[in-house]
């Protein structure tokens, strides 16, 4: 990555550049040697470049220094470059060479003295571009050749510290609207990877393949818009012509009042798409520098979330954001609140959980994305991530790595704040309980009915051999979250039973979690569509393992057949022991269920998903008839439900090396983190939506046992409409610039007033604030005003008697002796038959959640 040093005369010409001391490799490897005749030693003493009249490079004593002086630019079509020689013996007249931006380099000779001559390079197109390309111009003098270059941008492709990269990957560039990405392997010969093919004189894609692409590189490019007073909605801007009537003009945090245009910069780093925008002027491109008035200095990271499986450039949701009409309106690297008060905001698809869930892979891609915007525009006074379900996580977990020196320990940080939005602790640790749910939900709704007893609800589903036939509708559900913790309808619609008719009633497990199992842990299925490749590229992606696990291979390792080891285990776990313990079910039911739940298989023994992953097509008797005789929307054929002798169906066992990579490799959230977060989310459990608010305690609880306090730490609720974002960020604006007028003071010390706990309607009124308006979730006090409001949920290992951090992958077993003997059935009626049965059923010994994860490394 070579180190760029601009002349002292750029410094009076192009101040915005000055922060682009290092740039990333550029793609292009066309020059035009100006080659003195005969090849001699030149005389020249300098050389001088112009970008549309605005001196930019300057190199003296040619002959002498070989260093090349390079700097950015910004070129459109019309664009000129000058380059000036003093001396014409050391020049050569008539160069014409293509570049991959989008056309032609022409070079026509001009003469000022018989000392001194001038190229001048204008940029033509036969399809004029409405986008600015990204470049780097090189002036590289040596003894007897001056070598004038430009190089169009793109990203690195990294790694850094992530380990081997994932192949195959999947391009998503023309999804996005960018076009197809640059060939890097092969040529019309053949080749790996993605492949790319020629384009005619319009643009358009024929049938032949140029070449292939296995990094999925674009060329760096800047796009303008505006916001418009018409419909208050942006809108592309060539910002080379007359401003259009309808410009907006917005004012800034710093008090600005200025032209709402949006500069938004797209390419591609560590593979994936990324965007920064930010405010920008009409002046910057005829002078070509970033016009960086408007900036406030602040930047934003945005994060996202979702779930997917890797070996993809982006999902379709993600690429979408970049897409303009709606990474403008919905999003993405555009944000209109955010933009508005000059922040910039920066996006990748790589930092997306929908695109992959491997949060080493997102942090280095974070890292390399602020280098480059450092590079671009200037370091940022603090950056602050923003983003909810996986974009939190992502927060949590960046902002954990760079607080341990065991992990990638930043300097500087990445992130100086966080708002962790609809947050989970960690992905792996939510696992645990995701998997329980269809298992139990199984249960519910087949075995439980099949055998009387309806206390459950639902649907009763009657199986004849290979037929599941759907029998009709029976009680409510909501005696559910006695087992699954989480919360129950009876009149949201199930979204597998409301396909079949006029049926009402469901689940978080259902609603939240349908297919999240599969899609997390079977090898043989993902929503990940490559059915448009051809043949022979598609037999790569039909041999990849679509498991999480698998994605990460590079942190849980594979066995010899290529699968990775994973953390799910049940082993030793009481499910519905505290609804047992409340009355709720009997002790029949206990531990029938218990017998029966099973778990899952491993994944080389695992098979093809049902017809209803599929969506079927229930509009034809053809769709219904392979509908029932597949019908299995639980993922049950990939469970271990067969029984022995004793009636008892057997558990799945962790493997200890995968959990104690998940800890190691900074997947599991621990607790340690040492900057101001705000934790902001509605209240969605009545919903059934699968953010349930328990995970912001869950939290809270691994701060207080990890690093002895949660004082960094505010949670804030809400009721819908009400979005509490902006609010957030003005309260981290205070707590950051305390923090840094205040440098012997600790984050906490550094707190403003209203850096406290709170919750608010949905009109945005403030129902209660202070240290105690969450009291009775995670201590013994009367409950407060903010859990009254908005009272949380549990999950299924934390009924089976497990701590509300939901962080035991895998609990130490006690004998079920051990367990009467310690109080575990305390309040509970015991007979010696059911205590035989307990031990047919555990015959290892049942959890004792008190010593935590026997998984978990003892220095962590």
């Amino acid at each position: 990555m070579p180190i760029f040093r601009p002349h002292a005369v750029l410094r009076s010409v192009l101040p915005a550049c000055m922060a682009l001391m290092l740039l990333f490799p550029a793609c292009g490897d066309d020059e035009d040697p100006i080659t003195p005749p005969g090849g001699g030693d030149t005389a020249t003493q300098s050389a001088v470049v112009f970008l549309n009249g605005v001196e930019v490079l300057t190199v003296t004593d040619v002959g002498v220094s070989d260093a090349p002086t390079e700097t950015p630019v910004m070129l459109k079509e019309d664009n000129t470059i000058m380059v000036r020689v003093n001396n014409d013996e050391a020049v050569k007249e008539g160069q014409e060479n293509s570049y991959p931006c989008w056309g032609t380099l022409s070079s026509p000779w001009e003469s000022a003295t018989t000392e001194q001559h001038t190229y001048e390079y204008t940029f033509s197109s036969e399809a004029a571009q409405d986008f600015i390309c990204m470049g780097t111009l090189v002036l590289t003098p040596t003894a007897s050749t001056l070598t004038f270059k430009i190089d169009y941008e793109t990203g690195p492709t990294g790694p850094v510290f992530s380990g081997p990269q994932q192949y195959p990957f999947l391009c998503m560039t023309e999804e996005a609207g960018l076009g197809q990405p640059l060939v890097d392997h092969g040529d019309e010969n053949g080749g790996t990877g993605h492949p790319v093919y020629q384009e005619d004189e319009a643009g358009e894609k024929t049938d032949e393949v140029a070449g292939y692409s296995r990094d999925c590189s674009l060329i760096t490019r800047v796009d303008y818009f505006y916001k418009s007073t018409s419909d208050d909605r942006f809108h592309r801007l060539d910002i080379t012509q007359d401003l259009p009537e309808d410009l907006a003009e917005t004012t800034t945090s710093d008090g600005l009042t200025v032209d709402y245009i949006v500069r938004v910069e797209r390419g591609t780093i560590n593979r994936f798409m990324y965007g920064i925008a930010m405010l920008a002027s009409k002046d910057e491109v005829a002078a070509a520098a970033w016009d960086l008035t408007s900036w406030n200095g602040k930047l934003v990271y945005q994060f996202q979330g979702g779930v997917g499986i890797g070996h993809q450039q982006a999902d379709g949701w993600a690429a979408n954001m970049l897409e303009e009409g709606r990474d403008l309106d919905d999003g993405g690297p555009v944000n209109d609140d955010l933009l508005s008060e000059g922040y910039a905001v920066a996006f990748s698809t790589g930092t997306v959980t929908n695109t992959h869930y491997n949060l080493v892979l997102s942090e280095e891609t974070m890292m390399m994305i602020k280098d480059h915007f450092i590079d671009r525009y200037g370091a940022p006074e603090y950056t602050v991530g923003v983003g909810g379900s996986g974009g939190s996580i992502q927060q949590y977990a960046i902002a954990q790595s760079q607080y341990l020196p065991r992990l990638r320990n930043h300097d500087p940080y990445l992130l100086d704040a966080g708002i962790p939005q609809y947050s989970y602790s960690d992905m792996v640790t939510q696992s645990i309980y995701v998997g329980d749910c269809s298992l139990l939900e199984f249960y519910f709704d087949v075995v439980a009915p099949n055998q009387g007893d309806s206390t459950f609800g639902g649907m009763h589903v009657l199986e004849l051999g290979s037929l599941r036939i759907p029998l009709g509708w029976q009680g409510s559900v909501l005696p559910r979250t006695w087992i699954e913790g989480m919360s129950a309808s009876d009149t949201r619609n199930h979204p597998v039973w409301s396909q079949l008719g006029d049926y009402v009633g469901s689940t978080e497990c259902i609603n939240g979690w349908l297919g999240l199992t599969p899609l997390a842990m079977n090898p043989l299925w993902t929503t990940t569509d490559y059915s448009h490749l051809p043949p022979d590229v598609r037999a790569e992606y039909d041999a990849v393992k679509w498991t999480h696990w698998n994605d990460l291979e590079n942190i849980y390792g594979v066995d010899e057949n290529g699968y990775a080891p994973y953390t799910w285990d049940n082993v030793g776990v009481q499910y519905g022991l505290q609804a047992l313990k409340d009355g709720n079910i009997t002790m029949a039911q206990f531990l029938d269920i218990n017998a029966k739940i099973g778990g899952w298989k491993q994944f080389d023994r695992m098979v093809p998903e049902s017809v209803l992953f599929d969506e079927p097509d229930l509009d034809s008797l053809e769709g219904i008839l392979e509908l029932l005789t597949d019908f299995d929307p639980w993922s049950i054929r990939n469970a271990r439900i067969g029984r022995n002798q004793f009636g008892v169906a057997p558990r799945t066992a962790a493997n200890l090396d995968a959990i104690g990579a998940a800890y190691t490799s900074g997947h599991v959230f621990i607790g340690k983190v040492d900057i101001p977060l705000i934790d902001a989310r509605h209240y969605l459990d009545p919903l059934l939506d699968m953010h349930h608010s328990q995970q912001s305690f869950a939290t809270r609880q691994r701060m207080l046992d990890g690093q002895g306090h949660a004082d960094n730490q505010v949670i804030w609720f809400a009721d819908r409409p009400y979005d509490n974002t902006m609010l957030a960020f003005e309260v981290l604006d205070e707590w950051i610039t305390n923090i840094k007028n205040n440098p012997g003071s600790s984050v906490v010390e550094n707190k403003p007033a209203d850096a406290v706990d709170k919750c608010f309607d949905g009109n945005g009124d403030l129902i209660a604030e202070g240290p105690d308006v969450w009291d009775g979730i995670l201590n013994d006090e009367p409950e407060g005003a903010c859990t009254q409001a908005y009272p949380p949920y549990s999950t299924s290992r934390i009924v089976a008697g497990g701590n509300i951090k939901g962080d035991v992958f895998k609990c130490h077993l006690q004998t079920v002796d051990e367990a009467v003997d310690a109080g575990v059935y305390d309040g509970i009626s015991l007979t010696q038959q059911n205590i035989s049965r307990l031990k047919e059923i555990f015959p290892d010994g049942v959890c004792d959640y008190t010593q935590g994860d026997v998984g978990r490394p003892a220095d962590w």
